[in-house]
C-alpha cells in the first residue's frame, strides 16, 4: 500500500535518476570493453550493460516526450534495469560472469541505486 505521506515526485526526478544510472552503466560497459581499465574486459557484460543503459536512456526520453506516461516509462526502465542487474549478479554467483571484487561491489551498489530509482519512479506523477 502506498504511503500517503510520501512525497510525490515529478517526471524530471525520474528522468535525472535514470540518466545517472545510464551513465554509470555506460562507464561499466566501457570498462568491460577493456577501454578504461585493463584486465576487466568481458564482452557479454559489456553488451548487457550497454543494453540496460540504452533502455534507461529511452525511458528517460519517453518521460520528456510524453510526461503523462512518465511514471509508466520510469517504472518500465527501472524494472528492466533491476532485472538485468539481478541477472548479472546471478552470473557472478554462478561463476559465469566476471566475479572480481569490483564487479561484486558494483553490482551491490547498482542494486541499491536501482531499488531507490524504482521508488522514485513509483512516486512519479505528471506535471
Amino acid at each position: 500500500m502506498a504511503n500517503p505521506t510520501a512525497p510525490v515526485l515529478r517526471p524530471q526526478a525520474a528522468r535525472a535518476w535514470m540518466l545517472a544510472e545510464a551513465l554509470a552503466l555506460g562507464v561499466a560497459s566501457t570498462v568491460h570493453a577493456g577501454l578504461l581499465v585493463p584486465g576487466y574486459a568481458h564482452p557479454q557484460a559489456r553488451i548487457a550493460e550497454a543494453v540496460i543503459a540504452t533502455v534507461l536512456v529511452l525511458a528517460s526520453v519517453e518521460t520528456w516526450l510524453r510526461p503523462e506516461h512518465a511514471r509508466r516509462a520510469a517504472i518500465f526502465g527501472q524494472g528492466f534495469a533491476l532485472v538485468g542487474t539481478l541477472v548479472g549478479l546471478l552470473t557472478i554467483v554462478l561463476g559465469i560472469g566476471p566475479h572480481t571484487v569490483p564487479d561484486v561491489a558494483y553490482h551491490a551498489l547498482l542494486l541499491a541505486v536501482l531499488v531507490t530509482g524504482l521508488t522514485v519512479a513509483v512516486r512519479c506523477r505528471p506535471v
